[in-house]
């Protein structure tokens, strides 16, 4: 049992288990009824999104260090509320009994909240499923 950060809409590994999207906003152009069929995620939590106001703020000019740790700060910070705190413990647990996936749509993984979201679910003692 373990948890896998992921691309949404990448093809689904063996034993992923549960997709769950943590993207903004679900995916354009998509049925709804397909979500699931075409690799998306199979629950939407948008709550462990960042803010609309920080998506477009990392959308609006290229990446840079200084610009990354800023929005790093920022995602965290938005994760530290209550509500947000009990959905990662409660994924976090999940990992260690069933395998599951978070994930957004992001190509680099790198400069992407899932990287963060990664690093604060092992902060909960998520078990993370090990690397191809």
């Amino acid at each position: 049992m373990a948890l896998r950060v992921v691309r949404l809409g990448s093809p689904r590994k063996k034993g992923e288990g549960l997709r769950i999207g943590a993207a903004r906003r679900p995916p354009r152009g998509v049925r709804k009824s397909d979500y699931a069929k075409l690799d998306y995620y199979d629950v939407w939590l948008p709550e462990l999104a960042p803010s609309q106001k920080w998506v477009s703020w990392a959308l609006s000019q290229p990446w840079t260090d200084a610009r990354w740790k800023k929005y790093a700060q920022n995602y965290r910070r938005e994760m530290s509320d209550p509500r947000a705190q009990h959905l990662l413990e409660l994924i976090a647990a999940l990992s260690r009994s069933a395998n599951i996936s978070v994930g957004c749509y992001c190509e680099d993984q790198t400069r992407c909240h899932r990287s963060l979201l990664r690093e604060l679910l092992r902060e909960r003692g998520a078990k993370l499923a090990r690397a191809p």
